[in-house]
């Protein structure tokens, strides 16, 4: 929502009551590092925020990381801390609290320049990489905050206030700070409610509430159903604390979302795999209910147990059909982190080729966006990207060679889940009571 679309930005699938996702591919770096000293490590001195030290890390090898934060430990001697660290090859979510014996203390710099470090995250990603980020979510980016504001960002929400998070049958690792309430604030791990999405602190508090939690599918309409797929839309005006709890839990997995508290401009598609226990949400995405700019999605998350999987792509391939049930051209709200325009760019690609190879006879552009609901600048910087269209005699022209669109259909890989349009039973919201 707001500057929120993330989906396929993260890593593998998690498992059953594990931590719900794999190591993400690194994705920052550094660019003309600071200068730095050599630390002399006296008796027992603790380290200090901003050093520079080799960690020892899940894989037992060693990475370089920045101490972000400290604290000292419970019941421990004056200089026993732990620390935050944020490993500098890898994403900020996987920032975690270690303990000093996991740190090569032998390698420990200190920071002459605190100076905010470039990100240079495509630089850093193997084609590979980018596959697998492609399948998991998608994320607006920052591109609209000012080095003061992203500097801002960052202080505020450097620290994970959640580590863990239970969702029905899965322990979730957390990405990213979310400010849930200060109550809320000393609690390692949170324990939600998988159809009302209510938090408690204590597994015998979610306990109780679910011998008494009457709903087995997250409230709102079930608009589609095929197989053991479903989706539900929730308007965020009748059931506003359910989309409170869904961007809590959202901001926990996406680091640049903006956090709107008034969701009853919001509509929000809950995709669910159903079994006899009820629908468990995998993911979902929201779009404003009345959009000047055409956006047809505001923001989109799979949740990392179900990453990998095609849902990412199924999340965007429904918004669409949204769009072609009003009558609308549609476009993800901006702006579109380079991540997100990948999932996207993706998505046109296999769309607009697929009728491209099937069409006999020319195509125009207004046709093509008549047909699939994208917007004509999505699919002219598509084809442009993609060198299938030619500026002739004051118009543009699109070259469909066969064996070129197989080859560019290729490289754009698996179309992912498909929606069975038929299968939606639904009314625009302006048509709605």
């Amino acid at each position: 929502m707001g500057s929120m679309t993330e989906a396929e930005n993260g890593a593998a699938a998690a498992a059953p009551a594990a931590n719900g996702g794999a190591a993400p591919p690194a994705s920052e770096g550094e660019k003309n590092p600071p200068k730095r000293g050599r630390l002399a490590m006296s008796g027992g001195t603790p380290l200090e925020v901003g050093t520079r030290v080799m960690c020892r890390w899940r894989d037992q090898k060693p990475h370089p990381v920045k101490v972000i934060e400290r604290r000292k430990i419970p019941f421990g001697g004056p200089n026993d801390y732990e620390y935050y660290v944020h490993y500098t090859e890898f994403n900020r979510r996987l920032d975690e609290w270690v303990k000093l014996e996991q740190l090569d203390l032998d390698t420990a710099e200190a920071d002459v320049d605190e100076k905010v470090e470039d990100k240079v995250t495509s630089l850093k990603m193997t084609r590979h990489q980018k596959r697998k980020i492609d399948e998991t979510h998608v994320e607006h980016g920052h591109e609209e905050l000012d080095a003061a504001s992203l500097r801002e960002h960052e202080e505020f929400t450097k620290v994970k206030n959640i580590a863990k998070i239970e969702l029905g049958r899965y322990e979730i690792d957390t990405w990213y700070f979310s400010p849930f309430p200060p109550e809320y604030s000393d609690s390692p791990k949170l324990y939600f409610c998988e159809f009302c999405l209510n938090f408690m602190k204590r597994k015998e508090q979610l306990q109780r509430h679910m011998r008494k939690c009457d709903l087995k599918h997250p409230p709102g309409d079930e608009i589609y159903r095929s197989g053991t797929l479903s989706m539900f839309e929730v308007d965020g005006k009748k059931n506003k604390v359910y989309g409170q709890n869904l961007c809590y839990l959202a901001k926990l997995f996406l680091d640049h979302k903006t956090l709107y508290y008034d969701v009853d401009l919001f509509l929000f598609y809950i995709l669910c795999e159903c079994d006899d226990r009820g629908c468990h949400m995998v993911g979902y995405f929201s779009k404003e209910k009345h959009s000047e700019e055409a956006y047809n999605l505001a923001c989109i998350l799979t949740l990392p147990p179900y990453q990998r999987k095609g849902y990412g792509k199924f999340l965007i391939a429904f918004s669409y059909e949204l769009s072609k049930k009003e009558g609308k051209v549609g476009t993800p709200e901006r702006p579109l982190s380079d991540l997100g325009l990948l999932s996207y760019r993706g998505y046109w690609t296999r769309v607009l080729l697929d009728i491209l190879k099937k069409h006999k006879g020319n195509i125009s552009i207004k046709e093509l966006s008549d047909m699939t609901a994208i917007k004509p600048d999505d699919i002219l910087s598509t084809l442009q990207t993609l060198d299938l269209i030619q500026y002739r005699k004051g118009q543009h022209v699109i070259c469909a060679d066969p064996k070129v669109l197989d080859r560019h259909l290729k490289a754009a890989g698996r179309g992912g889940l498909e929606v069975d349009a038929t299968k939606l039973i639904w009314t625009p919201y302006k048509e709605q009571g």
